[in-house]
């Protein structure tokens, strides 16, 4: 089990690395996700996907697009559909400090990792973003390979 900020144990179920890499993430925010009882088998499972998933502002409330979780085999026709758009739930003084940034400053909310805490409830790290230019990526990049190098040094040093 990984570790927290506040000291509180929780198990990663899939994580978006590709979001850090194409956009510069300004704040991050958790919310719950409403599930049906066949994705939260799944889930524990460890199948699922949310590389190409995003949220969405609709009237006041949030949802999750695009997250896939497999079908559980063993709940037959009380399965859920693997790509379902899932309801997501925040504070409405929340959803309105992201809807505000989306529409103003051009940001989107991308889902950085989906995980248990350590109440073993489902939640998702959202993250609210700016994508960054190619020029930018080279930058963080080069940035990366010299931090990597300069540690590499330090240790040949010792």
């Amino acid at each position: 089990m990984a570790k927290d900020d506040k000291n509180s144990a929780y198990k990663v179920i899939a994580m978006n690395r590709k979001a850090r890499h194409n956009y510069q993430i300004e704040e991050e925010i958790e919310a719950g996700v409403m599930l049906t009882g066949s994705e939260v088998k799944s889930l524990r499972a460890g199948e699922s996907n949310i590389t190409d998933s995003y949220a969405e502002i609709k009237g006041k409330e949030m949802f999750l697009i695009n997250c896939y979780i497999k079908e559980y085999e063993q709940a037959n026709r009380n399965n859920h559909e693997s790509r379902r758009v899932r309801k997501l739930l925040l504070h409405r003084k929340e959803i309105n400090k992201m809807s505000s940034a989306v529409q103003r400053k051009g940001m989107t909310i991308v889902t950085l990792k989906l995980y248990f805490n350590d109440k073993n409830k489902a939640k998702v790290m959202l993250g609210l973003a700016r994508g960054k230019k190619l020029h930018d990526k080279r930058a963080s990049d080069k940035e990366k390979d010299w931090n990597r190098q300069k540690e590499r040094l330090l240790k040949q040093s010792d």
